[in-house]
């Protein structure tokens, strides 16, 4: 697996970025209907193409398998292809991320507790509830802060 913060994200990129978001969002966001997906995927390739710190997890064949984005301290996004969950991967690009940008702080949503439980096992505590996520919809999101 090859870790890397990406510079040129390409249209192709993107697209391929974007697949992977849609797998692991329908494999672990099971409160999102279908069309709730499809609304929040048009969002997607534009916070991938801003976020300040991109990286990517590649696998051997050069295929996009995971990515997290991250603004100052704070972990905006990790999503990781269904059939790469539990490999490590996750720990890893956290770890990554902790070492290269002093992560300190994620959100979550509290109707994914396996993300929560991970988190806290990598040494995040629940500091903050709210109601609505960051776009205003009622999905209650986690504060989370790295001890």
């Amino acid at each position: 697996m090859k870790i890397s913060e990406i510079q040129e994200r390409s249209p192709a990129l993107i697209a391929k970025l974007t697949a992977v978001w849609e797998k692991s969002v329908k494999a672990t966001h099971l409160f999102l209907s279908a069309t709730e997906i499809a609304e929040i995927k048009k969002d997607v390739p534009q916070a991938l193409r801003t976020i300040p710190h991109l990286v990517v997890a590649e696998n051997e064949h050069q295929r996009p398998v995971a990515f997290m984005g991250v603004a100052g301290q704070m972990l905006e996004m990790l999503f990781i292809a269904p059939a790469d969950r539990g490999s490590g991967l996750g720990r890893q690009l956290i770890q990554y991320g902790i070492d290269r940008y002093g992560i300190t702080v994620l959100a979550v949503n509290e109707q994914n507790p396996a993300a929560k439980g991970f988190y806290e096992h990598m040494g995040f505590r629940v500091e903050k509830r709210t109601d609505r996520d960051e776009q205003g919809r009622p999905y209650p999101l986690l504060y989370m802060k790295l001890k």
